[in-house]
């Protein structure tokens, strides 16, 4: 018999596996009987995912939001406390909030270490924090929340889908890190995917709630994503210096009345990502303020050529978002004023294109040419 070594991994398209008299086990001691529970192809994925976070191991789910549901569920009972920020994702907030049906009880703090810590008390289960937030890139110090939670016995989880390869929430002590591989990971705007990365968890009780929710990543999306990784270093370098490019333009911009992006040495949260990034890379996503209001932030988005308005981030196509009508809309009008989530507000997340042609559309649709 010829042994066959395929340059790529197999997809493992199967519903079931054979299951004479006893029970196969993957290699983690699951069943492997019923692609619901467990995969060879998406086995892969979370071998190859988990080594990015210095993770023991990972879960792969069909969503990011699939994966914070497992670990809401797995983690919180009635009576228990989890710690959120405000700008925080919308559908993790809203899901939290709708867990108060069962008693849980949800606390909101600015997007700060200090607004954070001062939210947690001796009843927080659960504080589940961003590394940098969506849309207005503000930058946590993280190490200092994952800190207080420690003191205080909370399960402490960062979703790291901004910062992948420049920040290591489990190396400062994090239980566990949530990515949606949707973006930078997966990198190419055509699969949705999460995963959960951990440090302390309990794998057993993770792994049986995915079971139980029917949440796992079907086989084709992980292999899919599995491709993806093999160029996610290059391409988040790419996107984080044309990213740090174009906010530099855009910051000497006369129609731009304010950028956020903590690659600039006059945002206010630069020395903090300076001091908790590994690497001088702020990630391809970026905003900024349109010095004309609500009818230029609009304009702007029609005049666009090479930049596709529409949501989402980390893939190779650049991509315009009116955070308004998108990552905020369902935010109340009083949070959105006071984390600056304005009419006047664009957030860019920048592909693999050329920076310069980029910069050129951006010009454009600006009215500057």
């Amino acid at each position: 018999m010829i042994t066959v070594r395929p340059l790529h991994d197999p997809i493992y398209l199967t519903v079931a596996f054979e299951q004479a008299g006893e029970t196969e086990l993957s290699d983690r001691g699951f069943d492997l009987k019923y692609s619901r529970e467990e995969n060879p192809t998406v086995r892969l994925l979370e071998k190859k995912v988990a080594p990015i976070e210095e993770g023991v191991d990972s879960l792969a789910f069909n969503s990011g939001m699939a994966a914070i549901s497992a670990l809401y569920l797995s983690i919180l009972r009635a009576g228990d406390e989890v710690v959120l920020p405000m700008e925080g994702y919308g559908a993790t907030i809203q899901l939290a909030e709708e867990l108060g049906k069962f008693g849980v009880k949800v606390k909101l703090a600015y997007p700060s270490a200090e607004a954070l810590n001062d939210a947690i008390t001796e009843n927080t289960r659960l504080v589940l924090t961003e590394v940098v937030t969506n849309p207005t890139l503000k930058v946590i110090d993280v190490p200092e929340v994952i800190k207080r939670a420690k003191e205080v016995g909370a399960t402490a989880v960062v979703d790291n889908t901004f910062s992948p390869l420049v920040f290591k929430p489990l190396k400062v002590g994090a239980d566990g890190v949530i990515h949606s591989l949707t973006k930078y990971i997966a990198g190419h705007n055509d699969v949705i995917g999460g995963a959960l990365i951990w440090g302390d968890l309990d794998p057993e009780n993770l792994w049986h709630w995915r079971r139980r929710l029917g949440s796992i990543i079907q086989p084709f999306e992980a292999w899919l994503i599995i491709r993806g990784l093999k160029t996610l270093e290059l391409r988040f370098e790419r996107q984080s210096r044309t990213a740090q490019a174009i906010a530099e333009f855009l910051n000497e911009h006369p129609k731009v009345e304010k950028v956020h992006y903590p690659g600039l040495k006059s945002d206010p949260y630069h020395s903090t990502a300076r001091r908790i990034f590994s690497k001088p890379l702020f990630g391809g996503v970026l905003s900024f303020l349109h010095r004309d209001g609500e009818s230029g932030a609009k304009a702007f988005l029609r005049r666009l050529k090479k930049v596709f308005p529409s949501p989402s981030l980390g893939g190779t196509e650049s991509l315009a978002t009116y955070p308004v009508i998108s990552a905020a809309k369902s935010m109340p009008e009083d949070r959105r004023r006071l984390l600056g989530i304005t009419p006047d507000l664009i957030r860019l997340s920048v592909g693999v294109e050329d920076a310069d042609l980029l910069i050129e559309d951006i010009d454009r649709a600006l009215g500057g040419g």
